[in-house]
């Protein structure tokens, strides 16, 4: 069932990514990965709209936050439109560590698809695209 074969290759996915970002020396999951990766994209973005960038649950969001927060990666301040919300920036060690990290995590990219020829791998990434709703 799809179902189960996607559940497997998010598995796989998250598998590859944690032990080419460790064995590259880098303490990070693939969901704080994408958290730093849509700050960079949209300095100043808020918790709840991060978590509808990235696709991650809204009441969770915050743990990521303040475990990117503690490792001295990310900044919270109150946002001067809504005081509830909760504006994210990027540290300097944020920057660097994005940077640095990037190049591994787009090499790894092929590896989790290494099986299939280019042609395959742009055809299930337009699929998977569609199913998402995305294009």
């Amino acid at each position: 069932m799809a179902g189960h074969l996607i559940r497997r290759l998010h598995q796989q996915s998250t598998q590859v990514f944690q032990a080419r970002t460790q064995a590259a020396g880098f303490d990070l999951t693939s969901v704080q990965f994408a958290a730093l990766d849509g700050i960079e994209r949209q300095p100043g973005i808020d918790q709840a709209s991060l978590a509808a960038a990235i696709s991650f649950d809204r009441a969770t969001i915050g743990g990521v936050i303040d475990r990117l927060e503690q490792k001295g990666l990310v900044e919270r301040a109150v946002s001067a439109q809504d005081r509830r919300a909760r504006q994210l920036q990027l540290t300097a060690a944020g920057v660097q560590l994005l940077a640095a990290c990037r190049p591994v995590v787009e090499a790894l990219q092929a590896e989790i698809l290494a099986p299939l020829s280019a042609a395959e791998r742009k055809s299930l990434l337009a699929l998977a695209r569609k199913a998402l709703g995305l294009g």
